[in-house]
């Protein structure tokens, strides 16, 4: 987006002037002489233009580009000047028509006789920073220099046809109102802009919004559709329309949802808003929205083929040639349309055909425009390049483009109209006779003087009539008068979508019905070939029950789906009943059915992954088993008492087999044993790693003088130790069992619509026991081996060992959170893994660095080396 300094530099160069005239006021009273002073322009934004000198001249804003690419501001340096992209050759048609309308009026000897119109038009590229530059240039000039320090002479434009957007036309007509320069839009049909307080200078030659909702609302009265749906677009054309919607049906029915289509065309809310209406009962779709906005709706709509729908098109899209592709034509088919009035122009597409391009830079649109539709580039640009060149004398009737169609005039109709009406203006204006003006003193304008302002008050109140017998007035709001076609969206010969006109609306009839339909003419694209119906309710189907909405008709009601876990069995029916406990409702909440039963089982991927990663483990631990059994007379097993490390590879054999017991439906014998094989087995396990270390702590503690504690601390003491420390933990178990053993549990509180078998551990004080006794010999042997690391390195398996029960307590601190959270049958992966995971790092960080010593480091596996003195050769 544009800074604030960057809109306002051309209104900057304006200001320059006033105050510059100021201060010739100010100085004229004196004898001081006026110095020459020029204000110099700052600098002219890149704008899309087509330019015709004249003695007035016209602006116009209007939409020949579909998309405009922003430069990134880095704030360091000047930005880029922002690109337009896509040319539309029905927008370019819109701009060629005012060209041609001033270019008629020239020739007319009746009006304007002896003065000449130009034009100075804009391409606004969709966007409102882009249309607000145009604007003020247009209203400030873009010539380099300025002199005229008394504001003499006519302005840059006396007035402005355009812009088609509403937003836009919003944000202009604040400014233009400032200055009193008359904008003449030709689409914009926000119903805001009939506030004359906030906008004083907008007019336009298309009915307001508020029109368009009463000729729809006819049309669904017509057909009796009282349950409709309501899409919008997220900008002021889309919302007031939706607001003035809302009004108008609650007196006749019932709108079933209200949609705003994104701005940013997101993905996600375009399948939200095409689920809405899948979901939806109304087969009535009305949209306000201009066609840029429904496109990515309409893609996704063919992508999930939505058909069986009625869409009421707003005249923003109803004739977007955008929709008139064969493969809308299944979905959109049968589009009943709000369309502004189409008229007649002579002679318009000769003066289209004879177009052609120039190098003066003030009409690059044309150049534009003929590089985009003959695909070529002119030979300054196409020098080096295998681009086939633009000789300029490319002939246009045979280029198949939109641009030359003018067999459905109605944006550039309203363009002709309001053309029209600014001449007009500005015949009467300049007619005024001496004397009967209407301005101070009586006086009239001149024409080496004229203002905008004096140009706004005949805009007011001009009235004529077009060749083709419409006729062109404001009302007090600078509305025109309301009169529309409707269309039907039909199918042509190619395949293609051809709106065909099937009736109007003329807010000038009398009477209340001022809709003319020919039914007989409708294509319906529905299977029974005949108009839907889109009543407020039809009756609740199974599964739903009724309920009313507060302040809407008693027709209207709601079919709310059934709560989980309740069903309704019988058509319309007012209450849902909740299933048995054991139970739950189906997809279609018609009917109970037994909940599913969940729990973590040997045939899925998961618990495939636990069994087979447990049964590794268990043939590693055996595998270093045979290997530590054949060298078992080497110094590296024999070491630190070999039985311990036999005794700790079983122990660990029964860690990794005791998670596969965690896996099945949880059974009586199964909740018992999993938890009590668990305590045992990893209290066997820790209680050998813990004597290990006692006897590196001891086994240094004999090489001091005078000691000989090993003597009492031998292999039968140290296996005693082991047993007494399982055997601690087997009567905690003993205890748990006796009391409050674990038990299978359906678990039906975490997630009602399924059953989660578990193993429910009975007593919490037990199976806290158990994990605090292991967690406290965990930590003995921890202190103890962190204590021992810094021995000689004749017993540094301290070092290992303290490495060993650091894994091993991360691993089970990290536990306690990850199983609180765990849903499901996930809780139970998280305890295997736990068990998995301490186990791995018991068996690597222990025995890992012998295997490498007996099988990869042979010669270190010898007495001398073993205790640190040098082999003799």
């Amino acid at each position: 987006m544009c800074s604030p300094v960057q809109l306002l530099r051309p209104l900057l160069l304006r200001l320059c002037l006033v105050m510059s005239v100021v201060w010739m006021t100010t100085f004229s009273s004196s004898s001081a002489t006026v110095p020459n002073i020029t204000c110099h322009s700052w600098g002219n934004f890149r704008l899309n233009q087509m330019y015709r000198p004249g003695d007035v001249v016209f602006g116009g804003l209007f939409e020949s580009h579909f998309l405009t690419e922003f430069p990134d501001l880095s704030f360091t340096s000047e930005p880029e000047q922002p690109r337009c992209e896509r040319l539309d050759p029905a927008g370019f048609q819109v701009a060629q028509t005012m060209a041609f309308a001033i270019k008629e009026i020239n020739r007319d000897p009746s009006l304007l006789p002896n003065i000449t119109l130009g034009y100075h038009l804009y391409d606004n590229c969709m966007k409102l920073a882009v249309a607000f530059r145009a604007a003020m240039a247009l209203i400030s000039g873009t010539g380099g220099t300025f002199s005229h320090l008394d504001c003499a002479g006519i302005p840059p434009v006396l007035g402005i046809v355009g812009d088609p957007g509403s937003t836009h036309s919003i944000a202009i007509s604040r400014v233009l109102g400032l200055f009193r320069v008359p904008l003449v839009s030709y689409y914009a049909t926000c119903s805001c802009l009939s506030n004359k307080q906030e906008y004083p200078s907008f007019f336009r030659t298309i009915p307001s919004d508020a029109f368009q909702v009463k000729a729809m609302i006819q049309i669904l009265q017509r057909f009796h559709w009282t349950w409709v749906g309501l899409l919008v677009s997220d900008d002021d054309y889309g919302l007031y329309a939706a607001h003035i919607f809302h009004m108008e049906m609650s007196q006749y029915g019932c709108i079933a949802f209200h949609e705003i289509l994104p701005r940013d065309n997101s993905q996600a809310q375009v399948r939200r808003i095409v689920a809405t209406i899948l979901r939806s009962t109304a087969r009535v779709i009305v949209v306000f929205s201009p066609s840029s906005y429904l496109l990515p709706l309409a893609d996704e709509l063919v992508m999930q083929q939505v058909k069986e729908r009625q869409w009421i098109a707003s005249e923003a899209w109803a004739t977007s040639s955008a929709f008139q592709k064969t493969k809308l034509l299944p979905i959109l088919g049968g589009t009943l349309g709000i369309a502004i009035r189409r008229g007649e122009i002579p002679g318009l597409r000769e003066f289209l055909l004879r177009l052609r391009p120039d190098s003066h830079p003030d009409n690059n649109m044309v150049t534009m425009f003929w590089k985009e539709t003959f695909g070529c580039q002119f030979q300054q640009l196409a020098a080096g390049n295998d681009i086939q060149t633009c000789t300029g004398q490319e002939d246009l009737e045979t280029a198949d483009s939109v641009y030359s169609d003018v067999s459905n005039l109605r944006a550039a109709y309203n363009v002709y109209k309001a053309v029209y009406a600014l001449a007009h203006a500005l015949h009467n204006l300049l007619s005024c006779e001496q004397g009967k003006g209407p301005f101070a003193g009586n006086t009239c304008a001149e024409l080496h003087t004229l203002q905008p302002w004096q140009l706004l008050y005949y805009l007011e109140r001009v009235n004529f009539t077009t060749h083709y017998g419409d006729r062109v007035s404001f009302d007090e709001n600078g509305d025109a008068l309301a009169i529309y076609d409707v269309l039907n969206w039909q199918a042509a010969p190619d395949g293609t979508i051809q709106p065909v006109t099937v009736g109007t609306y003329d807010e000038a009839i009398p009477g209340t019905d001022k809709l003319t339909l020919d039914s007989n003419r409708i294509f319906w694209n529905f299977k029974s070939k005949t108009p839907p119906r889109s009543v407020c309710s039809e009756p609740c189907p199974p599964g739903t029950r009724r309920t009313t909405r507060k302040g809407e008709p008693v027709c209207c009601f709601d079919c709310l789906p059934c709560a989980d876990g309740e069903i309704s069995n019988t058509t319309d029916s007012s209450e849902c009943y909740r299933c048995p406990p054991d139970f739950w409702s189906n997809e279609a909440q018609d009917s109970c059915e037994p909940k599913p039963v969940e729990f973590l089982s040997f045939e899925e991927p998961l618990g495939v992954c636990l069994t087979v990663t447990s049964l590794l483990g268990v043939c590693v631990c055996l595998a270093v088993l045979s290997v530590f059994a054949r060298h078992r007379s080497t110094p590296v097993v024999r070491a630190n008492n070999s039985e311990l490390s036999f005794l700790l590879l079983l122990a660990l054999v029964l860690c990794f087999l005791c998670a596969v017991l965690f896996i099945g439906q949880p059974q009586q014998w199964a909740c018992q044993l999993r938890h009590v094989v668990f305590g045992l087995a990893f209290a066997l396990c820790i209680s050998c790693i813990l004597v290990k270390t006692i006897v590196v702590v001891m086994a240094f503690r004999a090489t001091l003088p005078d000691n000989n504690v090993m003597r009492w601390f031998g292999a039968a003491q140290q296996r005693g130790t082991v047993l007494v420390f399982t055997a601690v933990q087997a009567s905690i178990c003993v205890v748990w069992l006796t009391t409050a053993p674990p038990t299978p549990y359906k678990n039906t509180h975490y997630q009602n619509s399924r059953i989660i078998w578990e193993c429910a551990v009975g007593s919490v004080t037990g199976f806290g026991c158990v994990l605090g006794y292991i967690s406290l010999l965990a930590s003995v042997c921890f202190l103890l081996a962190f204590l021992a690391r810094k021995l000689p390195d004749t017993f540094n398996e301290a070092k290992f060992i303290t490495f060993s029960m650091l894994i091993f307590c991360t691993v089970w601190i990290t536990f306690v959170p990850a199983y609180v959270s765990s849903p499901g049958k996930y809780t139970v992966a998280v305890e295997i893994f736990a068990i998995l995971a301490s186990s791995f790092g018991l068996l690597v960080a222990i025995f890992v660095p012998k295997l490498c010593i007996i099988l990869l480091y042979p010669d270190k596996n010898t007495k001398q080396a073993m205790m640190g003195r040098p082999t003799s050769k």
